[in-house]
């Protein structure tokens, strides 16, 4: 039996999300604000004799084959190293998938943390950040793992110490939407000057969380999937304090400031919400290293 190792991989809520440009690759510039929460993927790995990358997925469905980013990360990991090993992964998916929740991308960090933890560490952390670019624009927050203003197509990352101690409830409806269809599907005028209306709301003390939460995307994605709009407003009927869709969705999420407040809500919800439901709170720079464990 080879060294294992076994890490949790979060999701992410796009609490801002502002579209500010167009790369000549096609790449849209965007400013967010990412925030990781307690809703866990679980990726085991095991060193195998020989060479090659093998998975095995459980949980909801998804490619257990190079179309995963998961096997991707190892074998991406394996060539930047400059050696071959072997190793055997299997992969929990709890997190929905094509949600707007970063499973897919989480799955890929984790991978390339562990597989560094496994070897020793041959890789610095520039050169993993630069694997994760590579990957997915999502892949090198979850390496950070931290609240964070995401700039560029959302690698480049600025870590927010203030953030405060959050609860969310997730919703997310029967159906999966296509982050490229949405951003190709997208018409608007660019946001300017994003970063910096978004480090004056973050300067107040305490930061009023539900002044920065916006989307572009959902203007898309509501228009053709209405229930978000009726899953908002459940959600501010349950005592939300704030409300928006994650990402390119379909995954929207209330604001509470409490437990209580957040677990009553479920209490209400649960019985009428199509789809998924998860109470959740956030996950702070300084927890990060035990919560991945």
């Amino acid at each position: 039996m080879g060294y294992r190792k076994r890490v949790r991989a979060p999701a992410k809520l796009n609490l801002r999300l502002k579209v500010t440009g167009l790369r000549p690759d096609g790449y849209h510039e965007l400013v967010s604000v990412m925030v990781p929460v307690r809703l866990f993927d679980v990726v085991e790995l095991e060193k195998r004799d020989g060479a090659g990358v093998s998975l095995w997925v459980q949980g909801r469905s998804v490619p257990s084959d190079d179309e995963n980013l998961v096997c991707r990360a190892a074998r991406a990991f394996f060539s930047r190293a400059g050696f071959e090993s072997g190793v055997a992964i299997r992969l929990t998916k709890n997190i929905p998938v094509a949600a707007g929740l970063g499973g897919g991308s989480s799955d890929a960090a984790l991978t390339l943390m562990a597989l560094n933890d496994m070897h020793a560490c041959p890789l610095d952390e520039a050169a993993l950040e630069g694997l994760a670019r590579q990957l997915g624009a999502d892949v090198a927050f979850f390496l950070k793992c931290c609240p964070c203003i995401a700039s560029g197509i959302g690698d480049i990352l600025e870590p927010i110490a203030c953030w405060p101690k959050l609860w969310y409830v997730i919703v997310t409806p029967p159906f999966h939407v296509s982050t490229a269809w949405v951003y190709g599907n997208l018409k608007m005028e660019l946001t300017t000057g994003e970063h910096d209306f978004i480090v004056s709301l973050l300067g107040q003390v305490p930061p009023r969380v539900v002044d920065i939460l916006e989307n572009d995307l959902e203007i898309v994605t509501a228009s053709y999937f209405p229930v978000i709009h009726d899953i908002k407003k459940d959600l501010l009927n349950a005592g939300a304090e704030g409300v928006l869709m994650s990402g390119s969705g379909p995954s929207v999420f209330g604001v509470f400031h409490s437990k209580e407040k957040a677990l009553a809500a479920e209490t209400i919800l649960r019985p009428r919400i199509p789809g998924d439901l998860f109470v959740v709170s956030g996950i702070s720079q300084s927890e990060w290293g035990v919560v991945k464990r």
